[in-house]
């Protein structure tokens, strides 16, 4: 919210001072250049008075004068501007002073607390808002202990001073004319008393010839104020000296002023550092000098493109010439882009906002580049406050109590001849109004015009003046009484004027005898817009009404008079007026937050229209604070839109891209049309951003992964034979996972692990999991094999309703080799192996750490989920950890399908690379109270597996399994194991749910038949060598009886001849089947352990293969 340091009052007062006017000598100007300044310049910083003055009312009561600030301009004469618009180069500058003022970039937030919103502000400053406080060292003594904050907006507060200096001179008031003129001379004139006689006769033509209406003056008889300027460093002093006595002699010693200035030397310049006040002020001077804007005004079109402000904020009284130079990005506040604006971001270049140089630089206008009051010293300094002084309290204050006095003198000696006291003394001015009756003649908006000896001029006349000199008891008497007259003459353009600044006068006394006529300003403010068309002076009415109705705490009406000032005629304007009155919604006792949000969106749509991209930005992200996350996507999608449109042309691309992955990992309500446009955008900006040679991948957000339905398999993928023979059932990813099976499955494992070990199960006993899922145990590392395959099952989601085509999709990896980890135990982070670079560049490299599988498309329809199985195949041993997914991303045609897979895809031309990391969460902990009472979740390690050296691998083929028994039946069937590794293996042991369910024959009784080249051969991926059977063996049929079926435990050895396999080797045994006892289905389960022929390590797994059988 707009707040200075200023009280209200202390605001508004400085909002009409005292005008005075500077005529100067080309001598005089000559030595105030040596400043780097003109005359009027050199004065600005010392306006302000630091003493009281004093003056006397009719009534010849003494009038304290506090606080008193002047304007002093040069004599300026252009042609007459319309007072109902401000100039377009006033309306340029006032843009460019907006864009030149913006927060400072890494400031501390403050953070306003509102009920469940908690709205950040980053702003330099801090300052109570309720009650608007009148001294502010007491409001910063008083923030620790207020409940109402709120943040600055200091570009408001530059926007309001300048364009409240800028305002144009109008007839129906004299606020801004000018009460007396400065002639100044210097010493070194042949004859200074002749460039005097110059000036004076100079302004008496400027003032009453006719032929300039500008500059406006306040009375006929304007003050002269005569100074004689005098050159320190190259004058002679006593001829200074004798000028101005013979000055005292002509003017009077109360008109006339020496001012001795420049008496620094360059060569104590290094010695002593000046402080320079001018710089702040010179800006000010652009709004002034009227003849330089007017240069300029031919081609600000030109420079409103260049500072990315619109045509029509630039015209701003002619409101039907904006257009599309406003580079506007919709047409409505809320609307989103339609179908054929949805890839305008690919027309769309960054623009420089930063403030150009030239001819509106400061610099350049007052004089070319370097230090201001260069030969000024500090005692310079405080002559020049001295004369501004003297000036003051011996000049323009009793020029303005004469003028008091006297018109006052001539209203009152009249008042008696009539019931009223304006229709007496028309008689004495000369005739008062003049209806309208020609079009020809002068018009304004109002139906008549007051001559300028009209008594009602002169009544609104003697109220001017008493408010300038803070006299506003009887301002307020004559403004209230000069408002009737005006009223019932139906001149409304002065009446609004009388009733505006009544409204004030009431409010400035001292005590307040009298509440704040609220009514006044509005009824004001109503006829300056709707009947006058003036919105300048509706603007200057409505900022001071809304500061007053803040300080009173009445933030509710100050919102709505700021509201309806908004239109379309000035987009800088209400984009201002509708941040003010956000910022008055947040600041009620019961703060309306969502109307506060609402209105910065509206604010931040007309910046952006004005060109001020940087201040719609900030408006932007403050409502996003209060829409995020509260249900509203079509309001979030449009904010974060346009954010990332704004952040893109202002050159911050990386909040562009943010901004754009929060509207595609949203579940969106838009259209598929509308999504498309979106994901455009986003591909569109991204590839701004990363520009191709980015090293390390950035995040995408399509298409949604859920990490947590990730499955891992370790080991390669069981292919049932062909032919004859019936490969084990095992593990596989399309089988869905049974937890009572795998408990069962465990078991069985703990009884072979048991009776491999001497009846213990070991310590550290970890269970074969082939499979790891979310509902398997992952609190410790999974155990892979090396030179076998780790498969990683990812189900990826399209929330739009687009289709996507993702290619050369991959895993990401690092990877810390044991050798390397060991000796370097310290470095182990940085010896650590990633493929993100290679995945990046496209270059596929640490092919002999690990082989990652890579698929070339990979396409996904409109709100498809689908799942993507990607295989790593590691050849060293130690940790590996899988990070994430590597894809390239595109929006795929409209015309096709995802599911189509014949031929190339014909995708969309904008395509980029990135990543998406798996972030697993583990279960949630709740073992302890700490647990209980927090949240906290344990470590899901299902990716980061760790690579063993190779172990044996078996595989099982049953032949001639029945699929029938009859109960107690005995049939004779072939079981062939194969090992298919380069390891051999030995120690193979079987357990089973139904242990009298089978036993195992004698190799030496196996017929030669079943085992065949042609069976082998098609028994799995890998080759298997058949055992060739003994010389001189001789099959043979051997009965076996019941007896031999019931085990004394579960667990058996398998008979291999040797008892070891040898790498390729494969065998095959009878295996003696009977059936069960008892009818029905009956489900049996064989778990075959097998282990190295050498020893195995600790950390090794066991190899374990299972198979179920469905019997009936």
């Amino acid at each position: 919210m707009a707040q200075c340091l200023q009280s209200v009052q202390e605001f508004v007062q400085d909002s009409f001072v005292p005008m005075v006017a500077v005529l100067c000598s080309e001598e005089a100007e000559r030595v105030t250049r040596k400043n780097n300044l003109t005359f009027a310049e050199l004065l600005r910083p010392f306006c302000r008075l630091t003493s009281e003055g004093h003056i006397r009312d009719p009534n010849n009561q003494v009038l304290v004068v506090k606080n008193l600030r002047i304007c002093v301009n040069n004599v300026v004469t252009t042609p007459n501007t319309a007072s109902s618009a401000l100039s377009p180069a006033q309306c340029r500058l006032l843009n460019e002073v907006v864009l030149s003022c913006q927060p400072q970039e890494g400031s501390v937030n403050n953070v306003l607390t509102t009920g469940d919103y908690q709205l950040n502000f980053s702003d330099h400053c801090l300052k109570s808002s309720l009650p608007w406080y009148s001294a502010w060292r007491e409001a910063l003594l008083e923030i620790n202990t207020s409940k109402h904050f709120t943040a600055t907006t200091p570009w408001f507060e530059t926007y309001r001073e300048n364009f409240l200096q800028s305002m144009p001179a109008s007839d129906h008031e004299f606020l801004n004319h000018y009460l007396a003129c400065l002639l100044v001379v210097s010493s070194t004139e042949a004859v200074p008393v002749e460039q005097f006689l110059k000036l004076s006769q100079e302004q008496h033509r400027i003032q009453h010839s006719g032929e300039f209406t500008n500059p406006k003056w306040f009375i006929p008889n304007t003050l002269k104020y005569y100074v004689l300027l005098h050159d320190m460093s190259e004058g002679d002093e006593q001829r200074a000296d004798a000028v101005y006595e013979d000055m005292k002699q002509r003017y009077g010693s109360q008109g006339c002023y020496l001012l001795k200035m420049n008496t620094r030397t360059f060569s104590a310049e290094d010695e002593e550092q000046i402080p320079d006040p001018w710089s702040q002020y010179l800006h000010k001077n652009n709004l002034q000098n009227q003849d330089l804007l007017e240069d300029v005004s031919p081609t600000v079109n030109s420079g409103a493109v260049e500072n990315n402000i619109s045509a029509g904020e630039v015209d701003c009284h002619q409101s039907t010439e904006k257009d599309a130079v406003s580079n506007s990005l919709e047409s409505h506040p809320l609307q989103l882009d339609t179908p054929s604006s949805s890839g305008s971001l690919h027309t769309l270049t960054a623009v420089n906002t930063d403030l150009k140089k030239g001819a509106r630089d400061p610099e350049s206008v007052s004089g070319g580049a370097g230090s201001h009051g260069a030969c000024l010293t500090l005692n310079d300094h405080d002559h020049i406050r001295q004369f501004i002084q003297e000036f003051t309290f011996r000049g323009l204050l009793p020029h303005i109590e004469k003028n008091i006095r006297q018109l006052n003198d001539q209203l009152v000696s009249r008042k008696g001849l009539s019931r009223s006291l304006f229709t007496a003394t028309k008689k004495w001015f000369g005739g008062g109004k003049v209806p309208e009756k020609s079009v020809s003649e002068p018009k304004s908006t109002f139906g008549l015009l007051y001559p300028p000896e009209a008594p009602e001029l002169q009544i609104r006349k003697m109220a001017d003046l008493c408010f300038l000199v803070q006299h506003y008891e009887l301002a307020y008497s004559c403004y209230h009484t000069a408002k009737k007259d005006f009223l019932s003459d139906q001149a409304m353009l002065y009446a609004a004027g009388a009733l505006e600044m009544a409204a004030v006068a009431a409010f400035l006394q001292a005590g307040a005898p009298r509440p704040y006529p609220a009514h006044y300003m509005d009824t004001a403010i109503q006829t300056y817009r709707d009947v006058c068309k003036n919105m300048v002076l509706a603007e200057r009415c409505a900022l001071l009404s809304a500061e007053i109705l803040k300080s009173q705490g009445k933030y509710s009406d100050a919102a709505t008079l700021l509201i309806k000032m908004t239109s379309e005629d000035s987009d800088l304007r209400s984009a201002l007026l509708l941040e003010q009155a956000a910022h008055c919604f947040i600041n009620m006792r019961n703060p309306m937050v969502r109307k506060f949000a609402f209105h910065m969106i509206l604010a931040g749509h007309r910046f952006s229209k004005a060109g001020q991209r940087r201040h719609a930005l900030r408006c932007y992200c403050q409502a996003m604070q209060v829409y995020k996350e509260r249900g509203w996507s079509l309001a979030e999608d449009h904010i974060n839109f346009t954010i990332g449109r704004q952040s893109f042309t202002l050159r911050q691309p990386e909040n562009a891209v943010t901004a754009f992955r929060q509207i595609l990992t949203n579940d969106s309500k838009q259209t598929a049309t509308q999504q498309g446009a979106f994901l455009r955008e986003y591909l569109y900006v991204y590839k701004s951003v990363t520009g191709g040679d980015e090293v390390s991948l950035p995040q995408l957000p399509l298409p949604c992964i859920h990490s947590s339905a990730t499955r891992v398999y370790f080991g390669h993928e069981r292919r049932l034979a062909e032919g004859e023979k019936q490969a084990a059932t095992h593990v596989s990813l399309d089988q869905e996972y049974d937890q009572d099976l795998a408990v069962m499955w465990c078991h069985l494992e703990e009884q072979l692990v048991a009776a491999a070990n001497r009846g213990i199960v070991p310590v550290n006993f970890q269970p074969t999991q082939y499979c790891l899922n979310s509902q398997t145990d992952n609190l410790r590392h999974p155990l892979a094999v090396m030179e076998e395959p780790i498969i990683v099952e990812v189900t990826f989601r399209n929330p739009l309703k687009v289709p996507l085509a993702l290619s050369n999709l991959s895993l990401l990896w690092s990877f810390t080799a044991d050798d390397v980890s060991s000796s370097k135990e310290n470095t182990t982070e940085d010896l650590s192996i990633t493929n993100e670079g290679s995945l990046a560049s496209g270059v596929t490299q640490n092919d002999d750490i690990i082989s990652t599988e890579v698929i070339l498309e990979f396409n996904l329809g409109p709100e498809e989920t689908k799942l993507a199985r990607l295989r790593l195949l590691p050849h060293r041993t130690g940790q590996l950890n899988i990070v994430g997914v590597v894809y390239n991303l595109a929006a795929a045609s409209t015309g096709e399908t995802a599911s189509s897979t014949e031929g190339p895809q014909a995708l969309d031309l904008m395509v980029v690379r990135g990543k998406q990391d798996l972030k697993i969460q583990g279960p949630r902990l709740n073992q302890t109270k700490e647990d209980k009472m927090l949240v906290r979740h344990g470590p899901d390690q299902r990716l980061d597996p760790i690579i063993t050296p190779p172990m044996p691998l078996l595989e099982v083929f049953f032949l001639q399994f029945p699929t029938a028994l009859l109960c107690g039946e005995i049939r004779k069937a072939y079981v062939e194991f194969c090992n298919v590794s380069g390891v051999a293996l030995c120690g193979l042991r079987v357990v089973s749910t139904h242990p009298d369910f089978f036993t195992f024959g004698s190799q030496a009784t196996t017929p030669l038949t079943p085992l065949s080249p042609t069976s082998a051969e098609n028994s799995s991926a890998y080759r298997i060598l058949a055992t060739p059977s003994q010389p001189g063996s001789v099959a043979s049929e051997v009965l076996v009886s019941a007896e031999d079926f019931r085990q004394p435990s579960g667990v058996m050895v398998i008979p291999i001849d040797g008892s070891t396999l040898q790498p390729g080797e494969s065998t095959q045994l009878p295996l003696w089947l009977r059936g069960p006892d008892q009818e029905g289905v009956h489900e049996i389960q064989f778990s075959i352990l097998l282990r190295e022929h050498r020893e195995r390590k600790q950390n090794q797994p066991s190899g374990v293969t299972s198979h179920s059988v469905y019997l009936c």
